[in-house]
């Protein structure tokens, strides 16, 4: 269905005379749902000469699969193997997260030595790496001493609010 198609659609919107509602064209309703459905929007809305007609689709985040779709089933775990535990949502414990977006260096300038690197053992207030923002150098600290377990970041990588960075344990 093209734009002409809806306009034409629009155009048998019928139009109420005086105070008069004007009366519903189940034809173009289901014309309008039918667009909706090959197009992958939610709504649709069609005015014509005043009168309004707006049909929208409750969309679900279900997947119904289509007849030609074909699954493969997953393969067995192997007997006496346990399935992998679930990974637990959030940030691991220790991680320390990026207090602002921006752009992180974990050397102090290029060509230098990394401040941390895995199995370090950081103080408390040791510069772990550095995040760039608006041309502002901010140096990230260490919240607490511990050893360094996991870098989450890459040099000059662009990191958001709250990314972990660093995880100390």
């Amino acid at each position: 269905m093209n734009m002409k198609d809806v306009k034409s659609i629009g155009a048998r919107i019928p139009l109420g005379k005086g105070n008069k509602m004007p009366s519903i064209d189940s034809s173009v309703i289901r014309e309008l749902a039918e667009l909706l459905t090959e197009t992958g929007l939610t709504e649709i809305e069609v005015e014509q000469g005043g009168a309004r007609l707006r049909v929208v689709r409750q969309v679900t985040n279900s997947y119904v699969a289509g007849p030609s779709t074909q699954f493969a089933a997953a393969p067995a775990a192997p007997a006496g193997e346990a399935p992998a535990p679930a990974k637990p949502k959030g940030p691991p414990a220790g991680a320390v997260p990026s207090p602002m977006v921006g752009t992180v260096y974990v050397a102090p300038e290029p060509g230098k030595p990394p401040f941390v690197k895995v199995g370090d053992k950081v103080s408390e207030g040791d510069t772990l790496l550095i995040v760039e923002a608006m041309k502002t150098m901010n140096p990230i600290a260490a919240p607490r001493a511990g050893t360094i377990t996991e870098i989450c970041v890459n040099d000059t990588e662009p990191v958001e609010f709250g990314q972990t960075l660093v995880v100390i344990n």
